[in-house]
């Protein structure tokens, strides 16, 4: 479970441990909807230091199937990753695929993104799925409405983002092994529906407590208004999660307020459009006539030899033929720098003082 190593005003350090090993905290989840990295391996993946890997329910319930991933021993084995899994429930879904679907009190109708069938997922069908597939974290079932939805909207969400959640620990009870279980928050940029939604999931009591519907509308200040209002009413001994936040500077500053773990598709989806992140905290369109002539390497200090190896004139001509391989130097590249900013704070905190564990020997002495 968590462990709470460090406390200072720049964050908490601590660590998370799973069937499939332990998680340092604070930590970025890199994405693999499908059990896959649209462009890199997941030994590429684990060469750049991730600890973890974040997979999606819908998508793989539609393909291959929870039962193929089972006969294969679990997904762990099935996509080859020894590694801890974090499954999302497939609520964000539910924002993302809203012309596609129909919210009901019982769960979700969706018609599949890919070939139209009909499928729906509740807080059983979630449960299960996931307890199926193995994976080291799963999510509660929630609904996901934008941020800056009206208020009625979000009243109906966090409504049935509660009720969801006690059948989802309900689910998780009947079925249980060593998964770990995580609430998700709702409630836009109401603050009294944030600390209900809060305040409710801890009454039910889970593993783990993320916060969701952010990123997806509201201003920077308008989420840290958010944290700073939801992180301190939670358990300093269980994990806290900021769900779909990927700008380096946006992990420091949620830090400071509290938060532990992270996820984003946004440092994969925009190096597949030529934006890259340097180290040095810059970042550059490869894509800009500058960088035809440009003969420096990508990124010396990168942790993905290829950036070290490659120039920035060679990934400008790869992007601009249409090479497959441009993918995979961006990729690589702006995994990289986020993992290794991650790191680097995780070093900052093992630094600064005081230890909240220390702080608590000494009183007691």
């Amino acid at each position: 479970m968590f462990e709470l190593l460090a406390k200072s005003p720049a964050g908490r350090r601590g660590k998370i441990t799973t069937a499939s090993g332990v998680i340092d905290t604070p930590v970025f989840f890199p994405v693999g909807t499908g059990g896959a990295m649209r462009g890199i391996t997941l030994e590429d993946l684990r060469a750049l230091g991730s600890q973890v890997l974040l997979c999606n329910t819908y998508h793989l319930h539609l393909q291959p199937g929870e039962n193929v991933i089972e006969e294969a021993g679990g997904l762990h084995s099935f996509i080859g990753w020894d590694w801890p899994i974090l499954t999302d429930s497939g609520g964000f879904q539910v924002f993302s695929l809203e012309k596609i679907r129909e919210i009901t009190e019982d769960g979700v109708h969706f018609q599949s993104h890919i070939d139209g069938r009909p499928l729906f997922l509740g807080p059983e069908e979630a449960m299960t799925i996931q307890h199926t597939l193995g994976s080291d974290i799963i999510m509660c079932f929630d609904e996901c409405p934008p941020s800056t939805a009206p208020r009625r909207k979000q009243i109906e969400a966090v409504d049935r983002t509660l009720k969801w959640a006690a059948h989802c620990k309900r689910v998780h009870e009947r079925l249980k092994n060593e998964q770990l279980l995580f609430g998700i928050i709702q409630g836009g940029l109401e603050r009294d529906l944030r600390q209900r939604c809060a305040e409710e999931l801890i009454a039910i009591g889970f593993d783990g407590y993320a916060i969701g519907g952010l990123a997806v509308g509201e201003t920077e200040s308008e989420m840290y208004d958010v944290l700073d209002l939801v992180c301190p009413l939670l358990p300093k001994d269980k994990p806290r999660y900021l769900m779909g936040v990927g700008r380096i500077e946006q992990h420091k500053q949620s830090v400071a307020r509290g938060i532990d773990m992270f996820d984003c598709v946004m440092p994969m989806r925009e190096a597949r459009h030529g934006k890259i992140y340097i180290t040095d905290g810059t970042t550059i369109n490869i894509k800009n006539s500058e960088y035809m002539h440009d003969h420096s390497v990508i990124d010396p200090l990168s942790r993905s030899a290829l950036s070290r190896t490659h120039f920035k004139s060679y990934l400008s001509y790869l992007f601009r033929a249409g090479e497959r391989s441009s993918e995979t130097i961006a990729c690589m590249q702006n995994l990289a720098v986020v993992l290794e900013a991650m790191n680097r704070l995780r070093k900052q905190l093992d630094e600064k003082t005081p230890n909240e564990a220390n702080e608590a020997n000494e009183a007691r002495a």
